[in-house]
């Protein structure tokens, strides 16, 4: 299992920690990843997911799962999370026509 979000394709940085005598030295600094169950409203299910927690706060603030997959960009996405889309985008288009 990779570390990287998802839905963000937030993943693994590095990096030096600097200490106080300006001695470095490499580290990685890992995302804050959370495994989640979020709710799809157009596909009346539930779906898991390995987010970002910032990932999280996005969702909510897009005001849930299919509207953030609607607008996000197929490059960021996981192979999942890219077949999800495709769902909710065939749904909304059904549900609208």
């Amino acid at each position: 299992m990779s570390r990287r979000c998802e839905l963000t394709g937030k993943g693994v940085q590095t990096g030096n920690l600097v200490s106080h005598s300006n001695h470095k030295t490499r580290t990685r600094f890992l995302p804050n990843l959370v495994n989640v169950t979020l709710a799809s409203d157009a596909l009346a299910r539930s779906v898991r997911l390995r987010v970002s927690a910032a990932a999280l706060r996005s969702v909510e603030h897009r005001g849930g799962l299919d509207a953030f997959l609607v607008k996000a960009r197929d490059t960021e996405l996981s192979d999942d999370a890219r077949a999800l889309k495709r769902e909710i985008v065939k749904k909304l288009a059904v549900a609208t026509a």
